[in-house]
């Protein structure tokens, strides 16, 4: 009996040594992206030619590439958001989704955290200025004791509310689903988003891409946000309005942001990104070591279950 042809479109994944080999050891007839670049189009389709199973990082998988690609069982996903993913063509082509939610929500949270702290402390700040020379001695103020609202009360946007329970925040929580018992047990208080424009010292983003979500944050949600106010984005870089932020920030409308996520990646505004209250890293938040392991291993036992191997 032969074993399923498996093709990895994914860069990172394909990188990886410790995944390649467990993937490989399951499945022997495995084709990695080793271009180190992501794939979509027709090149994808071609690069998927023949496979049963795919794993798929941030690669679009639309009802194109499916009618391209009549071979292909499942699709394995690396990674936790499937806004990249037509569910519904899928669905009508019978193609299963592999899929894990939360296996990188830790690494996220941490971002996060990271990005609370060294906003507020002017970490990321005084920094920049220090190596051109200037010693600004502003220490900011703690993170302990400040209002946070958390947009999105998934796998993240919990993992973040834990890690900030030594910090006795007031945690302003708005989600889409009604979780006033996990709320209580927790100690947050389930707010509407123009409350927590309106009150919230820092705002982080933990919310999928969908319709609804696509510029959640914009010129007029900007404008609601208190001018002390920071905004932490670890989510997706359509949810962000990022012009609209860019004028935020160099207008003072708010005293800072700080993203992990863009609308185009990677960003082209460089002018954006030498803000001097802005800060930007490229995509990290779910790449943690520990966090890419995870997400790698999520897909093999997705294929391997699947697959029966």
């Amino acid at each position: 009996m032969s074993t399923p042809k498996i093709v990895v479109t994914s860069p990172s994944f394909s990188k990886h040594p410790l995944l390649r080999q467990e993937l490989t050891e399951s499945f022997p007839e495995v084709r990695f992206n080793d271009k180190g670049v992501g794939l979509e189009g027709a090149e994808l389709a071609r690069f998927l030619e023949g496979a049963e199973g795919a794993v798929v990082g941030l690669e679009p998988v639309d009802g194109a590439l499916l009618d391209a690609c009549p071979e292909l069982r499942i699709v394995a996903k690396y990674g936790v958001g499937l806004d990249n993913l037509d569910q519904d063509a899928m669905g009508r082509r019978h193609v299963a989704i592999g899929w894990t939610g939360g296996v990188n929500r830790r690494s996220v949270a941490e971002l996060a955290l990271c990005y609370m702290i060294g906003l507020c402390r002017n970490v990321f700040f005084t920094s920049n200025r220090l190596r051109n020379g200037q010693w600004l001695k502003e220490g900011g103020f703690q993170l302990t004791g400040r209002t946070v609202g958390i947009i999105g009360v998934g796998n993240a946007g919990k993992e973040v509310a834990r890690l900030l329970s030594p910090f006795h925040c007031r945690l302003l929580a708005n989600d889409i689903l009604s979780q006033d018992d996990y709320y209580r047990e927790h100690g947050l208080e389930s707010a509407l988003k123009e409350t927590i424009y309106k009150e919230a010292d820092i705002i982080t983003l933990h919310v999928p891409l969908t319709e609804k979500t696509r510029h959640l944050i914009n010129r007029e949600t900007l404008n609601r946000m208190k001018p002390s106010a920071f905004l932490i984005n670890t989510s997706r870089g359509e949810v962000v309005n990022n012009s609209d932020l860019k004028e935020a920030l160099t207008e003072g409308r708010i005293a800072g942001a700080a993203l992990d996520v863009f609308e185009e990646e990677p960003p082209k505004d460089l002018a954006f990104l030498s803000l001097p209250n802005f800060v930007a890293t490229p995509h990290i938040g779910g790449n943690a070591d520990e966090a890419i392991l995870a997400m790698g291993r999520s897909a093999i036992q997705h294929l391997r279950r699947f697959f029966s191997v």
